[in-house]
């Protein structure tokens, strides 16, 4: 079989250029670049999701990381945005139905919950949130354009207000409605083709623009090298657990040819319970 000749630099800005041009804002990535530094967007998306018309939004982030959960699973949210009472939105995009588990939707709730009451305040000082997933497909399978999960006492049929919201954006949904609309936009690779100029604008810039266009390629080739040495390090492990599990070969021999540490070796004979030979 014959060896593939790695691509060119030329190349790979070619094949970029044919995925920015098919990207759309229903693709988390994409959705995380239009919403960086762009908070009027973010506010519109908000308003028309949430029904809260007045919604002021005060700040936001895009690929936000949650830093008070040591020792539990960490957490990027794709957007996280803080209006002028104090309520947080949580926006994740997501293309998998799978990663749209409800349990997910909990975890990420609570573990904002975490990240914003501070040692000695009361429970009643938590902000209420709003945990956005907005997916590709109907996970719910109902036609809905939007599910709002709200907790309620059962015993009384009343709401339980403990102040947490999950709303599930259906992105497939089509109808003649503001919503309709977003979802559309958020479906459309073509800026021309979309109803809100504030999306419209921030599309042509990333995909038309010269300065724009730059920047995602560069993006693009970011994630290029990253996946380049995740797969290295994934080959190298592979590589020493071979040898490991082979018995023949010392710690600083596999560590040599794998540009492991021989403390990492260790790591990896342990993890694998296999003895190791010094």
């Amino acid at each position: 079989m014959k060896k593939l000749q790695p691509k060119t630099k030329e190349q790979r800005h070619e094949e970029h250029l044919r995925r920015l041009k098919a990207l759309r804002p229903i693709d988390d990535n994409f959705m995380r670049v239009l919403f960086r530094d762009d908070r009027p967007l973010v506010q519109m998306v908000l308003r028309i999701i949430t029904g809260i018309a007045d919604l002021v939004l005060i700040k936001h982030e895009t690929q936000y990381d949650l830093k008070r959960l040591g020792g539990s699973r960490s957490l990027c949210l794709d957007a996280l945005g803080v209006d002028s009472l104090g309520n947080l939105y949580n926006i994740e995009v997501e293309k998998s139905d799978k990663r749209a588990d409800p349990r997910r939707a909990r975890y990420h709730s609570s573990s904002i919950d975490v990240e914003n009451l501070a040692p000695g305040q009361d429970f009643d000082e938590l902000p209420d949130t709003y945990v956005i997933f907005i997916t590709e497909h109907d996970v719910f399978g109902e036609g809905k354009a939007i599910y709002p999960i709200e907790r309620i006492n059962i015993a009384t049929g009343k709401p339980f207000d403990d102040g947490e919201h999950i709303i599930y954006v259906n992105g497939a949904y089509e109808g003649d409605t503001e919503l309709g609309w977003l979802m559309h936009d958020f479906r459309c690779s073509d800026a021309d083709e979309m109803h809100y100029e504030l999306l419209a604008e921030k599309t042509r810039y990333y995909k038309e623009e010269p300065k724009g266009v730059s920047e995602m390629c560069k993006i693009f080739e970011d994630v290029v090298e990253e996946t380049r040495v995740e797969t290295r390090a994934e080959e190298a492990y592979r590589f020493a657990l071979k040898m490991l599990e082979r018995g023949e070969d010392p710690l600083s021999k596999i560590a040599d040819l794998t540009d492991f540490t021989i403390e990492e070796v260790k790591e990896i004979a342990e993890e694998n319970n296999i003895p190791v030979k010094v």
